[in-house]
């Protein structure tokens, strides 16, 4: 595996592990809804982009982490593992 790659997936790993069972159920769950326009998300294949809004388009949500699927708490955390990603 080349480095960018294992630096992806090790981001994203580091993201979902931050889960509790419940979010994860919810973000499991929410694969069967779309997201309304405006709802912020985390694209997993995408990770440096950051958060993003949904805009209509629809959106792979296989490889997304909605907000309103986790608890705000989860939500703040997988803000400063992104934030930390960025700085190493």
């Amino acid at each position: 595996m080349t480095r960018p790659n294992h630096d992806r997936y090790a981001t994203r790993e580091s993201l979902l592990e931050l889960l509790s069972d419940d979010d994860t159920a919810k973000v499991s769950n929410a694969e069967s809804a779309p997201l309304s326009e405006g709802d912020e998300y985390i694209d997993l294949t995408e990770i440096p982009k950051g958060v993003q809004r949904a805009d209509g388009v629809p959106i792979d949500l296989g490889h997304a982490l909605p907000r309103k699927a986790v608890a705000e708490a989860t939500w703040r955390s997988l803000m400063k593992r992104m934030a930390l990603s960025h700085t190493m």
